[in-house]
């Protein structure tokens, strides 16, 4: 039977999402399933009756073909309708599958494989042509919800609503009907286009660069073909293949188990829901396909052990796969950055309604019935609805797309994987990094540089020139024993086609302490000689708990024996002899014990090793407690685990792993920038203390506190209150208004205010030592500037991270290996190395693709730089699109004037001529450099607050509406001779001519003095615009033409703006429509003034911001 036949009731349901997805939804889905399949009482439903929907009434049915729109609750239940169909036809079809009620051989002749040679080359390709890659198809388009969003989301609803009421206002409540408002709907939805067009073409150019990213992350698999072991993408797998996983590994396919190490767990919790790991069994322990254990699902991961399985099913045939389609709606949970957006969408949207009701409140209640000829219905509701454009920022949208851009490609350049690009703003407010040593601090290319022998010690160079051999029985004794624990107690292997390279260039695969004891191996004896000469019963794998590895095995036939390495703390107290160097054994006394622990802090305190003691058991001769388990692996492997005792020493190796390229460079670049690293290890504590001093994590002139002085601070009253004193700016107890953190002082700043951390003493401590901390031990530990964890656990490391958290800490969790998962998910932002492993890579927000932790800084950067830009952004936009276009609004309501900027002109500001220098304004280079000033306080410092808006209007937006009425006002006065005094409580005196003018004389005077009154706003944008180029530093630092702050684009959104004013306001047809009036070419120039002033003022406030950081105006900065 091959395996087609054995899929031949196999139904994929189309359309599932991609592989990442929320894991609530999927559980749910999969409880469902399984409950529907073992229900073993009910007989199976037809697939056709299952499929059936439920029928509706008949009326609902003709009631549901007349409505062309569903209401809400009518989608709903056609969607949880549609959902118990697809689960009914899904369960049915999973209930079919036998793989896991098979034996191990009758699935390899279905599937037509061997355990021995694999699947063989024409065999696979045969399979690819009949199923396919091993990939899940992607999502539904749904282009109806992208479509909706770009059309109908955020500001865009204003300007839907603005366009209605203009149509209206045209016909019927016209009278008579102008053409003005049916233009401005049009024009309104031409910008709605346009904008959807834009806002489509960059999330295209986005998802490509992000594509472009996730391709460079390296995925493989171990994969059975030909008969040799190779690495395969696990795209190319077919059913059939047998894949070999290890802890960390991801399942690539779905899997039947045929080999399983007896410590295998297998975390299901993306599937299942379930938090506890699940034990790999060979046979199946139920019927059910969804909950026997033998079978290794797509999605689950390897948290301890090895196995090995046949592929029984690759993509949408997948479990995965086959239920995608049910948790497509899911919507991630959004970030930091996206909340700050939507709470400025919300402050606008009800400024704009509340101003909106006034402005109509205000005309129906009073101005109507006290002046009934100035303003008719449809001018108020046009007027009224004016209000809504105004408070449409058009170029923030397209700014914050193109922001997210302009992130994605930095990230490309940097060979950074940032799976969501707004968590890179989360990253410019971490203030604490917990960093694993092994493989982020350092290199990951451990070697071993001394042997400890009985009382002696030697370089590992020299225990190689003087017991090399070229057969295990010409080894020394005590070589020989120290060999076996090397070769034999080892989980790592060489690739195979590397045995030409020498040992100590030759790539291995497995652990970096193996590798590196694997090495040391072979150039004593070549491996293939203990592979001839050993056989293994057992093997009890190293983990952070046990913090050892043990292995039984035997010469031959002859009697067993048992090696063991690991800690010495963990192992020392097990052994009762030590083997000396002439090969005699020894008993182990106290002074021995004491000399060992003293070799073993000695060595990790000159430069840092990393000691393993090696050990032995022999069982010839004595009551053998193994032998009675002989033929049952699981009681073997608790017997072995059971008989570690009596061990004797025959050795101690130190290995060393030299620091990352430039990591010292990018702590100290961390520090500056007020960021903590932790260094949170298994290894032993003055081990870890070296490398973190070595590092940079520890200063070097900073003492070293132990717990005592953790218990002893603990009890002083004063304690650090959350952000203050953790090397963040919080804006009130160090840097007020952060003022001089990001200000480009001339002298240093005072005292505290900097961002460099206060020299507190720095802490080491040991899982141990945190088993009974309470609430305010952990508070002394939080205030501390460096910390060194070591010995810990994975669920230690997670406490770490959550206490950190609780006491208002930012924090990012670097990892690579499985047991860094829990702490990576419970931190802020979890970073993964690209070499480590698949279940890492998969739980982290963050990929380093290059391994290297410079690459964080610059993430890091790239969200405090992203941020800000946004704020000057928002700080450029506000001014303009809210009081300057609202006054005009108002006054001509309430003081009767003459509306001196019309709505489509505030239109044409909004959409056209602020947009440019907006989206430019993303582009920006820091003002100074970001990573030398602590991380914003996300409690205390929003993207927009209080003195943001009061520097946006109380004093930006206050110069530029006084400069354009001024310009309205002289306009009027220089080209009609109608001062000031004429103009204020006129009100209907315009409707029939006032002061010796026609109506239509005062019109086209108003019109050109309106379009003034625009060209004057453009050119005090000029000037905002340069304005908002910087918070503190002077805008002659921040040169737009040349320098390494140089933006020349800034300069380009001049004539922009200028064209654009000349063709809306000097052609004949716009003059005639919308009423606009040709600019005189004076008034080009006059608002110039206006603008130097404006800039003079700014400066004059930055520079007193700079020379006062704790002055009035600098706590009102923003």
């Amino acid at each position: 039977m091959d395996i087609q036949a054995a899929h031949k009731r196999s139904v994929t349901v189309p359309s599932p999402v991609r592989q990442r997805r929320s894991n609530l939804r999927t559980a749910a889905e999969f409880h469902t399933l399984s409950l529907q399949i073992g229900d073993a009482g009910a007989r199976p439903a037809s697939r056709k009756q299952q499929a059936r929907p439920p029928r509706l009434p008949r009326w609902k049915e003709m009631l549901n073909a007349l409505l062309p729109l569903q209401t809400a609750h009518q989608q709903r239940e056609a969607e949880d309708r549609q959902r118990e169909a697809a689960l009914n036809r899904v369960a049915d079809d999973l209930r079919q599958l036998r793989f896991h009620l098979d034996t191990a051989n009758d699935l390899y002749v279905q599937l037509g494989t061997s355990p021995v040679v694999g699947l063989e080359r024409a065999g696979v390709q045969r399979r690819k042509g009949i199923y396919g890659r091993n990939v899940l198809s992607p999502p539904p388009r749904q282009w109806t919800q992208r479509i909706w969003r770009w059309f109908f989301t955020g500001f865009n609803r204003f300007l839907w609503v603005a366009m209605v009421v203009f149509w209206l206002c045209w016909k019927p409540i016209g009278n008579p009907p102008q053409p003005g408002n049916m233009a401005m709907a049009v024009v309104i939805v031409l910008v709605v286009c346009l904008q959807a067009m834009f806002s489509a073409w960059q999330e295209w150019i986005t998802s490509r660069a992000m594509d472009s990213i996730s391709s460079m992350l390296p995925t493989e698999a171990t994969v059975l073909r030909d008969g040799k072991k190779r690495k395969l993408a696990p795209e190319e797998l077919v059913p059939g293949d047998i894949v070999f996983l290890q802890a960390g590994d991801r399942v690539p396919a779905d899997m039947r188990l045929v080999e399983v190490s007896l410590d295998l767990l297998l975390d299901r919790s993306e599937l299942s829901g379930a938090p506890d790991p699940t034990i790999g069994t060979l046979g199946y322990t139920s019927s059910n396909y969804l909950e026997t254990r033998n079978m290794a699902m797509m999605g689950a991961n390897v948290t301890q052990g090895q196995c090995a399985g046949v592929v029984v099913a690759t993509g949408d045939r997948t479990v995965l796969g086959r239920i995608g389609r049910l948790v497509s709606g899911k919507q991630a949970e959004r970030t930091l950055l996206q909340i700050e957006v939507q709470r400025l969408v919300n402050w606008l949207t009800s400024v704009s309604l509340a101003v909106g009701t006034l402005f109509v409140v205000l005309w129906a209640a009073w101005l109507r019935p006290a002046f009934p000829g100035f303003m008719s219905v449809a001018d108020a509701l046009a007027n009224g609805v004016g209000v809504l454009v105004t408070f449409v920022p058009g170029g923030l949208p397209i700014s914050l797309t193109l922001a997210m851009t302009a992130i994605a490609k930095r990230m490309q350049r940097h060979r950074l994987l940032v799976k969501n690009l707004t968590t890179v703003e989360t990253l410019g407010t971490v203030d604490v990094i917990c960093c694993e040593k092994t493989g982020t601090l350092t290199q990951r290319q451990m070697a071993a540089v001394r042997v400890g022998v009985g009382d002696e010690e030697l370089t590992a160079a020299r225990l190689v020139a003087c017991c090399e051999a070229p057969t295990v029985g010409g080894l020394a004794p005590a070589a020989r024993r120290i060999y076996e624990v090397l070769a034999l107690c080892n989980s790592a292997a060489f690739d195979p086609l590397l045995a030409h390279v020498p040992a100590d260039e030759r790539a291995a695969m497995g652990d970096a302490t193996d590798c590196a004891l694997l090495r040391l191996a072979e150039q004593l004896c070549p491996l293939r000689q203990a592979e001839r000469r050993y056989r293994t019963l057992v093997t009890v794998p190293f983990s952070l708990r046990r913090r050892w590895m043990l292995a039984v095995c035997a010469e031959g036939r002859g009697a067993p024996f048992m090696l063991a390495k690991g800690a010495p703390e963990a192992l020392l107290p097990r052994c009762g002899s030590l083997q000396m160097r002439s090969g005699a054994v020894v008993p182990l006394t106290d002074e021995m014990r004491a000399r060992l622990e003293a070799t073993q802090r000695r060595w990790a305190e000159a430069d840092g090793s990393r000691v393993l003691l090696l050990c032995r058991r022999e069982f010839a001769g004595e009551h053998n407690p193994l032998a009675a388990h002989a033929d049952s692996p699981a009681a073997l492997y608790i017997a072995a685990r059971d008989a570690l005792q009596g061990l004797c020493v025959v050795g101690l190796v130190a290995l060393a792993d030299p620091p990352s390229e430039d990591i010292a460079d990018t702590i100290a670049r961390f520090r500056g920038a007020g960021i903590r690293v932790f260094m949170v290890t298994g290894d032993y504590a003055p081990t870890a203390a070296f490398v973190a001093r070595q590092c940079g994590v520890i200063s070097g002139a900073a003492p070293v506190d132990g717990i005592a002085e953790v218990r002893l601070r603990a009890k002083q009253p004063a304690a650090p209150t959350p952000g203050a004193g953790l090397g963040r700016c919080d804006g009130q107890a160090g840097c007020p208004a952060e003022a001089p953190c990001e200000a480009p002082c001339e002298a240093p700043c005072e005292p505290g205010c900097g961002a460099t951390l206060p020299g507190r003493a720095a802490l080491v401590v040991s899982g141990e030592e945190l088993l009974d901390l309470q609430a305010e031990h952990w508070d002394a530990i939080a205030a501390y500037d460096a910390c060194v964890f070591a010995r810990i656990t994975p669920e230690q490391k997670l406490q770490v991270v959550e206490e950190l958290r609780a006491r208002g800490c930012t924090v990012a969790v670097t990892g690579d290996e499985v047991n860094d998962v829990p702490a990576m998910r419970a931190a802020h932002v979890g970073v993964a190395m690209g070499s480590g492993s698949a279940v890492a890579r998969d739980a982290a927000e963050v990929v380093l693709l290059d391994n290297s932790l410079a690459a964080l800084a610059v993430a890091v950067e790239s969200g405090r730089l992203m941020f800000i830009n946004l704020k000057k952004v928002i700080i450029y936009l506000l001014p303009m699109t809210n009081l300057s276009e609202i006054i005009p609004s108002l006054l001509n309501v309430v003081l009767g004037l003459p509306i001196p900027l019309s709505t489509f002109l505030m239109l044409v500001i909004n959409t056209i001529t602020d947009v440019w220098a907006s989206v430019v304004l993303t582009y920006e280079e820091p003002e100074t450099d970001l990573m030398r000033y602590p991380p914003r306080n996300p409690a205390k410092e929003g993207l927009v607050d209080a003195r943001f808006f009061l520097q946006a209007y109380g004093f930006v937006g206050v110069v530029e509406t006084l400069s354009g009425h001024f310009i309205f006002f002289l306009c009027l006065y220089l080209r009609g001779g109608i001062a000031p005094r004429h103009v204020f409580l006129a009100f209907n005196k315009w409707a029939d001519g006032y002061l010796g003018k026609s109506k239509e004389e005062l019109a086209l005077l108003v019109s050109m003095a309106g379009s003034a009154h625009f060209m004057a706003l453009v050119v005090m944008q000029w000037a905002n615009m340069f304005v908002a180029r910087t918070r503190f530093a002077s805008v002659f630092r921040q040169n737009p033409l040349w320098g390494p702050r140089r933006n020349p684009l800034l300069l380009v959104s001049v004539p922009i703006s200028v064209a654009v004013a000349l063709f809306f306001n000097e052609l004949d047809w716009f003059n005639s429509v919308f009423l606009t009036g040709k600019i005189p070419v004076e008034f080009f120039f006059l608002p110039i003034p206006f603008a130097l002033l404006l800039l003079a003022l700014e400066e004059l406030r930055k520079a007193l911001v700079r020379r006062y950081p704790r002055g009035v105006l600098a706590r009102l900065a923003w």
